[in-house]
């Protein structure tokens, strides 16, 4: 068999193809990992042992997420979500546990030669089925932008409590299964020393957490602060380890304890590389324990576990949602985004099989159910939309109601702007145009922004900016321009798509990040692209060029110099037929788009064969249909294309001559 070495290039190997292939599928690279752990394992290809040391080391990926956890708990965050946490997460949690424990003890009633299940087994089945995979679930919600939308927030308060819920149940399954003594006797034990470690840890740990850091911090060693990071968080683990409760428990609580200090966000971003490896090891290894064959050969059990235990979590919270106060249409989006099983639900179903709770039998057709739940997840989730409409007989009429409103609010509305998102630099934007007097409409989904924003005057409405129907009745045929104030790539390739469908002529101006995606957001049809960091960075050139002494008026110079470089619309604007024209205004450099009739004299000709350089006309965009094309000196021009120029008025003139007569 492979060495040490030789296994760690395998599974470096696997893991790096798996998660490229699963990019480049725009899948959850979680999944990528559960498949070559399948493959690689010793019940497929048989390149890596399912051994103690694999597990054992597999196990430390969920030590750091669970520490990344407990970053991220924060008291006040989990006040204000108390209802849906607390109310809507338990009830869901609690009432999983409920029935899978019934049905447990009804099979093993009318069907004991077929199933015999003991109601210690059912409580830890019911623990793993409760869990949703926040993994998945979080990264599908950012990418269609629904994290804030109203079934975003309870989606993400159910997985919260299910984050949460996951340390109690860790604790509760190996008390329940050793069966020693009285069981009151056990959970009391177990409660007394969770509480007595967990005492110590929140209480003694807090005080003596941020000196510690502060004496580590003023060495001023980044290697020591990492020794002293991967220090806290192990032996927090190895604490409650020793204590008979769980590593996982020990890592939460090391979290939360640094999450109430300054240190949190270096912490955050030091741990990251060691949890994303770790937990993609651990992933690995879960579909390890996939046994292929066994599936082939019990395809139906297999099918038959997967489709009720997600019919059921589905209906559950569906109605839970419903009973909270959701719409019907809320509550479906709701149960179909968690009816999938979740990355700990394989931590507690993976304790029960060590326990020997379950069969090995039933774990392999349990783990392979759970497994294809997760790789159908993406899928159900791109049909949401398409489901709800079909199982809600109101929902079209909740979403034409939304649509109706928007429309209503926009009806007298004339070349207005169109705000695809209203959050800071939405409203920052929205607050200039009013200052001038000029009429937008926003759009955005988080439901209580909006209700605020409403309520201090501001026009802005609910809605999704990248569908069509929305931006139909935001007024986008009658609107002077567009402005994309979000930082999401794929969604704003979406938007300029659809706006270049219904109105073609409609200036686009679209905000990211940074450069990086300025010519694919060009190309896509965008009229201007702002990068805020490259904003950000003339900003503090400015500013650090003025404190040094440099003269102002240099300075505005130097910026002017920067941008004309990286935005062209800074290179040059276009002029109306009203324009006053002067001999001065003769000399102003311009742009002017010119439409190649059929009689053009251009069509037919490349570029180069033009020679607009010569009289000192440059090309800057040449559109057809509804894309930009990449301009090159043997791109031929055809009948309908616009070509973009830029030139004092006199050139522009002479290039329109030469290009249409």
């Amino acid at each position: 068999m492979f060495s040490a070495l030789e296994t760690t290039l395998v599974l470096l190997s696997a893991a790096v193809l798996g998660v490229v292939a699963f990019r480049m599928l725009q899948m959850p690279p979680m999944l990528g990992y559960l498949v070559v752990g399948m493959l690689i394992g010793p019940h497929a290809l048989g390149l890596v042992e399912d051994s103690n040391n694999t597990h054992q080391l597999a196990e430390f990926g969920v030590v750091f997420l669970m520490f990344s956890i407990g970053l991220e708990f924060s008291l006040p965050k989990l006040i204000a979500m108390r209802k849906t946490v607390f109310g809507l997460g338990m009830a869901q949690v609690l009432l999983t546990i409920v029935v899978s424990m019934a049905f447990g003890w009804l099979a093993a009633e009318l069907l004991p030669q077929l199933m015999s299940i003991s109601w210690q087994a059912s409580f830890a089945l019911g623990g793993a089925l409760a869990m949703s995979s926040t993994a998945i679930v979080s990264k599908m919600l950012t990418e269609r932008m629904e994290l804030e939308s109203e079934h975003g927030r309870r989606i993400i308060s159910i997985l919260l409590f299910q984050d949460l819920a996951l340390v109690p149940l860790l604790i509760l399954v190996p008390a329940l299964a050793s069966g020693k003594g009285n069981l009151l006797e056990i959970l009391t034990w177990a409660g007394f020393k969770a509480v007595i470690v967990l005492v110590l840890l929140l209480f003694l740990g807090q005080k003596l957490m941020r000196w510690w850091f502060q004496v580590v911090v003023k060495r001023r060693s980044q290697e020591l602060f990492m020794l002293n990071l991967l220090l806290i968080v192990l032996g927090a683990a190895w604490i409650t380890e020793m204590a008979g409760l769980s590593l996982a428990l020990g890592s939460f609580v090391a979290g939360m304890l640094i999450s109430e200090t300054e240190y949190k966000h270096q912490v955050e971003e030091d741990i990251k590389p060691f949890r994303d490896v770790l937990l993609g090891l651990f992933f690995i290894t879960i579909g390890m324990l996939l046994n292929v064959t066994l599936v082939l050969q019990n395809w139906w059990l297999v099918l038959l576990l997967l489709l009720l235990p997600v019919l059921f979590k589905f209906v559950l919270i569906a109605g839970l949602a419903k009973a909270f106060g959701a719409s019907a249409g809320i509550a479906i989006r709701t149960g179909l985004g968690l009816a999938q099983a979740g990355e700990f639900g394989f931590v507690l179903l993976n304790q029960a099989g060590t326990l020997q709770l379950l069969d090995p039998f039933m774990i392999q057709l349990i783990l392979a159910s759970m497994v294809l739940s997760m790789l159908i997840t993406p899928l159900i989730l791109a049909k949401s939309d398409a489901i709800v409409l079909k199982l809600s007989a109101n929902e079209w009429m909740v979403q034409s109601l939304a649509l109706t409103q928007i429309a209503s609010r926009t009806m007298s509305n004339q070349k207005h702007v169109v705000i695809a998102g209203f959050g800071r630099s939405g409203q920052s934007l929205a607050k200039l145009l009013e200052e001038e007097g000029l009429a937008y409409h926003a759009l955005d989904l988080d439901p209580e922004l909006v209700r605020d924003a409403q309520a201090s005057g501001s026009r802005v409405s609910y809605g999704d900016a990248a569908r069509r129907e929305s931006l139909v009745a935001a007024g986008i045929n009658r609107a002077a321009a567009l402005v994309v104030t979000y930082t999401n790539t794929p969604s704003a390739l979406r938007l300029l798509h659809l706006v270049h469908e219904m109105a073609p002529n409609l200036p686009v101006i679209v905000r990211s990040y940074d450069d990086v995606d300025l010519d694919k957001l060009r190309i896509a049809g965008a009229t201007e692209v702002v990068p805020e960091a490259i904003e950000g960075s003339l900003m503090l050139a400015s500013h650090a060029l003025i404190l040094l002494g440099v003269p102002l008026r240099r300075v505005v110079h130097r910026i002017q110099a920067a941008r004309s470089e990286r935005y062209a619309s800074f290179r040059g604007y276009f002029h109306g037929l009203a324009t006053d024209i002067g001999d001065a205004d003769n000399l102003q450099i311009r742009l002017r788009s010119v439409t190649l009739n059929d009689k053009a004299r251009a069509i037919g000709k490349s570029l180069a064969a033009l020679e607009l350089d010569g009289i000192g006309v440059d090309i800057m965009t040449v559109r057809r249909g509804l894309q930009n094309l990449a301009l090159s000196a043997d791109l031929v021009l055809e009948i309908g294309d616009i070509v973009v120029l830029r030139g004092t008025i006199r050139a522009l003139a002479l290039a329109e001559a030469r290009l249409l007569k």
